[in-house]
């Protein structure tokens, strides 16, 4: 009777942790939406208002950006994101003409986001 119960919960368990995970997809969808514009779709500052904005837009697959993300899952992207006084992505979106409609940002948003960046990155350096 032991080995039923057993396994309805390491099911349980991984099932659980699956749905744990990042969204990959979710992560891909909001930075194409949202951020390729600037930092291009290979990440690396490559994007049509990279050159645009000052300072110019960073290239993200540097070893210091992929640290800073694994040290501070979430952090980095929602501090870039939200951080109150920074006027720089609206106002170089704005001196452009690029209208990006408002998003209600989430936790599970900036997870998503931080882990398909963390994917990209890693792909890049292999």
């Amino acid at each position: 009777m032991r080995t039923p119960l057993v396994v309805l919960l390491s099911v349980g368990l991984s099932i659980q942790t699956t749905q744990s995970f990042a969204d990959s997809t979710s992560g891909k969808n909001l930075y194409i939406q949202r951020c390729a514009v600037c930092h291009g779709a290979d990440i690396k500052g490559t994007g049509p208002l990279a050159k645009k904005s000052n300072p110019p837009t960073p290239d993200l697959t540097t070893p210091a950006f992929k640290k800073r993300l694994s040290d501070y899952p979430g952090v980095i992207v929602s501090s870039i994101i939200l951080r109150p006084n920074g006027d720089l992505i609206p106002k170089t979106l704005r001196e452009n003409g690029v209208k990006i409609p408002p998003h209600a940002w989430s936790v599970s948003d900036f997870r998503d986001l931080n882990q398909y960046m963390k994917d990209v990155i890693s792909e890049k350096q292999h």
